[in-house]
């Protein structure tokens, strides 16, 4: 998962009790007294974005299993589909950022005439096109109406412009392994890079074998949180790559009903969840018979310090990017993500998914007090409840937010720098998880949060 605030792109528990089943870990004697605001009483659980992608390249072999040996509860990772239709962990459709790709290309003529080149075209929105719903025309990878392997031209991504970069559906599992490697890519220039091109890209199955070997080594479950990444762009490339039975129009999403069924996975209480941005791609997995837990995921695009209130709708792209769920968009549906904020919303919500996974600020509102013009994160004095983990427990929903991270400037103000009250503040509230790229520091707040409890 991801947010996307705009000027800066947002940003030890005894091991007895570390997650034996999805939303909680059942302890020992001491954890069982403490008294956790958690939905079902059970200690926060500690989730490792994308494994332990603060200090190693993310959604690695390397950076799972340094992600379990330090304490996670569970290994989170995004898919996509390979050309070969295969399930792939990684974060991004497009390949330049989190890859070495670029290097490879500079000595590998095939990987380099992978490039797509071609643009997108404008579309008309389908709601009323006023200044409130964003803008009147979204950016989009369907060239032609009447072929639909055009969309292997242009490379954009719900309405994200990557012209002139790599997509993962043009190259195979086998060559995304063989060919490439993952990097640093969040704060790059703030944490090391060692290992950047040294750990070759891995399957949505690898991170499940992954999860299931270090929890025997360690003897504990250690549950796998996987999302449907941007799933009307994989169905899209999926089909045109021909993946997917005759007939279905989720070659995707079917793949992941398949992964679960082949791994013994889909039952309610089997040790995974799978999350979306986008509630059409949870919908069908319902439809398709997905019994595991599923987890809405609820983004946005910036904070208004004057009082912390959310802001979804952009002048730009990233209303379609992060201001409401992409398949809204394409069916002229011009609410935003806020729609799912509300007791409305999650109670909606809670007929097709287990849980959802706010961005932090839609937890805690961020403002400074008194406002000027100019603020920004580093400024922010004051935090406010929105209530948002009371009312989704009242409606049978585990909240678990996104994401925690080490580096100052991905920190409010008001925290001094230290991640350890940022989680703290959080875990206070209820929270039920929460995403990290710093799996040490998650734990270590968990373990002060304890400590906390105890001497109470």
């Amino acid at each position: 998962m991801t947010n996307s605030l705009k000027p800066f792109k947002l940003a030890s528990l005894c091991a007895a009790c570390m997650a034996v089943l999805l939303t909680g870990c059942g302890g020992d004697d001491d954890a069982a007294a403490l008294k956790y605001l958690t939905l079902d009483g059970s200690p926060p659980q500690v989730i490792a974005h994308r494994g332990y992608s603060g200090l190693y390249p993310e959604q690695t072999r390397m950076a799972y299993e340094k992600a379990a040996d330090a304490g996670a509860d569970m290994l989170e990772l995004d898919m996509h589909m390979t050309r070969d239709c295969q399930l792939v962990a990684r974060h991004n459709s497009w390949l330049g950022d989190n890859t070495n790709i670029a290097d490879v290309a500079a000595v590998n003529a095939e990987v380099a005439s992978r490039k797509r080149t071609t643009p997108g075209v404008l579309v008309d929105v389908k709601y009323p096109a006023i200044p409130a719903n964003g803008p009147a025309q979204y950016l989009s990878d369907e060239l032609d109406a009447n072929d639909p392997a055009s969309v292997l031209k242009a490379l954009v991504v719900d309405g994200e412009d990557h012209t002139n970069d790599w997509s993962i559906s043009d190259f195979t599992m086998q060559e995304l392994r063989t060919w490439i490697s993952g990097k640093i890519l969040d704060n790059a220039s703030d944490r090391p890079t060692e290992w950047n091109g040294k750990l070759p890209l891995i399957s949505a199955q690898d991170v499940i074998d992954i999860a299931a070997a270090k929890g025997a080594a360690l003897k504990r479950t250690i549950p796998v949180y996987a999302e449907t990444k941007n799933s009307y762009w994989n169905n899209k490339q999926a089909l045109a790559n021909g993946c997917g039975k005759p007939g279905s129009t989720h070659p995707f999403e079917d793949a992941v009903i398949e992964l679960l069924e082949k791994n013994k996975l889909n039952s309610k209480d089997s040790p995974i969840y799978i999350q979306s941005f986008d509630p059409a791609s949870l919908k069908y997995l319902r439809q398709a018979g997905m019994k595991a837990k599923g987890v809405q995921l609820i983004d946005g695009n910036d904070i208004d310090y004057r009082d912390g209130s959310m802001i979804f709708i952009t002048n730009d792209e990233w209303t379609f990017i992060s201001g409401r769920p992409y398949s809204w968009t394409l069916a002229g549906d011009a609410r935003t993500f806020a729609a799912m904020l509300t007791p409305e919303g999650l109670a909606e919500i809670k007929t097709y998914a287990d849980g959802i996974g706010p961005w932090k600020p839609e937890v805690l509102a961020h403002s400074v007090v008194p406002y000027k013009d100019g603020v920004g994160l580093k400024d922010v004095n004051t935090l406010k409840d929105t209530g948002l983990i009371a009312n989704a427990h009242k409606a049978g929903l585990v909240v678990h937010s996104f994401t925690f991270r080490n580096e100052p400037g991905r920190l409010a103000g008001i925290f001094k720098g230290d991640p350890v009250q940022e989680f703290l503040a959080y875990f206070r509230l209820g929270i039920d998880g929460v995403f990290t790229d710093f799996t040490g520091a998650g734990v270590a707040a968990r373990a002060a949060y304890d400590k906390e409890l105890a001497a109470k």
